[in-house]
This record gives structure tokens, sequence and C-alpha cells, in this order.
């Protein structure tokens, strides 16, 4: 069994499993919160894990913007569809780009596919070095083993012209990951309909670990419960001077 296939193989099949997913007031928002915490001048955002681009579409009008994702399949359909933003592929938990931004953001929950606590701090620790004194860090969390509830059933579909997609899943707790096996049923045009699985394994950090990774890595940081998606939150952090 693959894992992270969306990402890579199934990367075209992205943007309609989430046709969803309001990413113009997602974006909105974020830029409300940057404008209560920034302090530093400039608008120079970094957007991590940044996948098809489609949060980073609508930053970029407020925004010098630059996108990065460790899929080279994600970047490929970022740069085809934004204009006006440098992409490169790069690993958050190795991510060193020379330079510093103003902004930095990992939507989406993409921070849990570090899986690990020592990946998760070392993680933190890249996007601060990438901040300038004053800038705002965004981070929005996977759940925690709290509020998440492996075992239901959960099913999306994408109901197209040419294309019909059905993604049916549950999911379990394996220490500190939640483990998910997506099946996917894909049928399109003149074609044999496919079924692949996909396996997706996301770390359930604490918040108050995360919190203390944020605090040790010179920010002012807050955690807001109400943040873009039911029960995930949103970490907003300041870098100290």
């Amino acid at each position: 069994m693959k894992k992270s296939m969306l990402y890579k193989e199934l990367a075209e099949y992205y943007d309609l499993i989430y046709s969803w997913k309001d990413y113009k007031g997602e974006a909105e928002k974020v830029r409300r919160l940057i404008d209560s915490y920034k302090m530093s001048d400039g608008n120079e955002l970094l957007e991590v894990a940044c996948g098809t681009g489609r949060h980073l579409q609508y930053m970029k009008r407020w925004f010098d913007c630059t996108g990065v994702d460790n899929s080279r399949s994600m970047i490929d359909i970022a740069r085809s569809r934004v204009k006006g933003v440098r992409f490169a592929v790069a690993d958050m938990t190795t991510l060193s780009l020379g330079r510093k931004f103003d902004v930095v953001s990992c939507l989406f929950s993409s921070i849990g596919y570090v899986k690990s606590y020592k990946n998760l701090n070392r993680t933190i620790s890249n996007f601060s070095a990438h901040l300038k004194n004053g800038g705002v860090l965004v981070v929005e969390p996977w759940f925690t083993r709290s509020n998440y509830h492996p075992g239901i059933p959960h099913m999306t579909t994408y109901n197209g012209k040419h294309i019909k997609i059905a993604r049916v899943n549950t999911s379990k707790i394996v220490g500190d990951l939640s483990i998910t096996d997506m099946h996917y049923l894909v049928a399109r045009d003149h074609r044999e309909v496919k079924h692949l699985v996909d396996r997706h394994e996301i770390g359930l950090f604490d918040t108050r670990i995360t919190l203390q990774y944020m605090k040790e890595a010179g920010l002012d940081v807050r955690y807001l419960k109400n943040g873009l998606m039911k029960d995930r939150g949103l970490f907003v952090g300041t870098k100290r001077s």
C-alpha cells in the first residue's frame, strides 16, 4: 500500500476532492489575523505545504508570495494555476531557503505529516528561522487525540460531467498517529473504474506541547480555538526581537 498518493500520483484529483473548501474565505481570515499580529514592516509571505496553490491564489492580492511543498506534482499544478508567485520543492522538516519573510503560514493541517514530536520541534524552529523580527507564523494543526474520533466512516464525492470520484474511509489511532486508509473509486469517460487505496499517517500533537515548542523558537504565541476548520484550531505566533 502506498502512502500519501493524493499529493503524488493522485494530485490531479486533489482539487476535485476538495472542491467544497472555502479557500477565499480562509485566506481572508488569515489576512485579518496577520494584520492584527504582524509587527514587521514588509509584506513577504511564505506558505509551507502550499499544495496546488489555492490559498496563494488569494493571498497574492495582499502579499509578495512564495510557496513550497515537498511534492513536485503539487508544485507543478500550483505553477500552472497561480501566476506571480514563486514556487519551489522543499520539505518543512529540512526547510532552508536562505531568506526571511514577514509571514510564514502552514495551513490545512499539513504540519501533522511530520508525524513525530521530534520533527514537529525541528519544523517549528525552521519556520521561526525564516521569520523576520516582528513577523507572524500561522499554523493550522491536525486534531489532538482528545478531539479525534477514530472508526467513524466518512465519504467524500465529486460528481463532474466527465469524472466521478468517491472516497470512503475509516481511521484508527496507533501511538501518536491517526492512520487512515482512503479508498478511491475513480470513473472517467471511456475508461475502467479505478480502485486505489491511499494511506495517510498524521501526528496527533498535544496543543500545550506545540505552544511550548513555538515559545522556545522565539515566538509570542496564542492558540485560537475557533480556527479555519471545525475542531482544529489555529496557532498564531509573532517573532520576538
